[in-house]
């Protein structure tokens, strides 16, 4: 993918414009965004603030928690594992956790509003937690897994104790789709099978290797001075929020736990955009990113995510198109009004991260905000905007690359 200078001036101007209106018009207190070829970083952009009270500015190396875009790591790091003939996609999970051993399924609720547990049908295996069939739920987008938690006076789910985990399956494995902890499960499944806690495992296999020195579980003093506020949408703007993962949690969230920064993101992205190297370093083989990238839950739809929570908001990016899982990442069935074609690579966090990966036309970009309720639609907006200038900036007739 070529672009001559003044095509690249031309772009960059274009999306400093659509972020920079993104902090004019309050969509977000502050965001940074890059893109990526294959070939190297064409793109990053920092506006408005990470501290709106110290007025302290957005900047390319600003810390986010990316939540849920830390999936897409976990995922690697257990495919790494399925290589090396360590972990199975189909073998019995709870042979490795005995926890996963019995999980039941929650049929409902009696008269007087106690829970009704069954026997699951199959057992739990790495490929049900990966493409979230597992039955394995979150409370903000399940009803029912919400009021077994309040029944059973579980911890939530970012005190990361254990006990938080300890919920049932809202139906068999792989009799249907539901966003959950199930990349929390795989978390312990590597830390199982490699001996080694996850910061420690990914820092080794993957941080390291993909040169990503500002990601990581536990906030390092240096990225502490570097990290972006939570807030909160008010009527009034945006107010600061006390919301920060423990630092010395029982578990590592495999499925949220993150913090990162746009550059450090962008190598991941761009190792996938590389079939799973980058800079001389093999994370994963071309065939296991292939089949990170492909359709892995059959018949199967991702349905639109409906809140559970107050003042949430429900999820559904891209409406009437056809949307699949694959190892790690939504694949949208065809292509999308942004310009992202047919089987391009997505997902997002809580805190407002958005990332895509078109491998066909050899493009991937993130942008990160960071403030709640997740699925804001000003925030969506923002995200799809940039997504769509960047695809404006890109010359039609460059090659498809693959």
């Amino acid at each position: 993918m070529t672009q001559s200078m003044a095509a690249k001036d031309r772009q960059s101007a274009d999306l400093d414009a659509v972020l920079a209106a993104a902090v004019r018009d309050a969509a977000a207190p502050g965001i940074v965004a890059g893109i990526t070829s294959a070939d190297g970083v064409r793109y990053t952009g920092a506006f408005g603030r990470r501290d709106l009270a110290q007025r302290q500015d957005m900047a390319r190396d600003t810390v986010f928690w990316i939540a849920s875009l830390t999936k897409a790591i976990t995922t690697t790091a257990a495919l790494q594992l399925v290589e090396q003939e360590r972990l199975s996609l189909d073998a019995d999970a709870g042979d490795v956790l005995p926890q996963l051993k019995s999980v039941p399924v929650l049929a409902g609720f009696d008269a007087d509003g106690a829970p009704r547990l069954r026997a699951a049908a199959r057992p739990i295996t790495l490929r049900s937690l990966l493409t979230h069939t597992s039955g394995f739920t979150y409370f903000s987008w399940h009803a029912d897994t919400a009021r077994y938690i309040d029944h059973a006076g579980l911890p939530g789910l970012f005190t990361c104790e254990d006990a938080a985990l300890a919920t049932p399956l809202a139906h068999d494995p792989g009799a249907g789709w539901n966003y959950g902890i199930g990349l929390d499960w795989v978390g312990k499944l590597v830390e199982a099978v490699s001996g080694k806690s996850l910061e420690t495992y990914f820092r080794d296999h993957v941080f390291d290797p993909l040169g990503m020195p500002d990601t990581a579980f536990r906030i390092r003093p240096d990225m502490r001075a570097r990290l972006a506020r939570v807030y909160e949408r008010a009527p009034d703007g945006f107010r600061e929020i006390a919301l920060e993962l423990p630092q010395d949690p029982e578990f590592l969230m495999g499925g949220g736990g993150l913090y990162s920064t746009v550059p450090d993101y962008l190598r991941f992205l761009r190792m996938i955009l590389n079939d799973g190297e980058l800079d001389g370093a093999r994370i994963l083989a071309p065939a296991t990113v292939a089949a990170m990238c492909r359709n892995q839950i059959g018949e199967l739809n991702v349905p639109r995510l409906v809140s559970t929570e107050p003042g949430g908001h429900d999820l559904e990016l891209f409406p009437g198109v056809t949307k699949k899982w694959g190892f790690g990442f939504l694949i949208n069935a065809e292509a999308v009004p942004t310009g992202r074609s047919a089987g391009g690579l997505s997902w997002a966090g809580t805190a407002n991260c958005y990332y895509w990966i078109d491998r066909r036309r050899g493009i991937a970009g993130v942008t990160m905000m960071q403030f709640v309720p997740f699925a804001d639609p000003r925030a969506i907006d923002t995200a799809l905007a940039f997504e769509t200038a960047v695809y404006a900036g890109l010359d039609p007739a460059a090659p498809m690359a693959m």
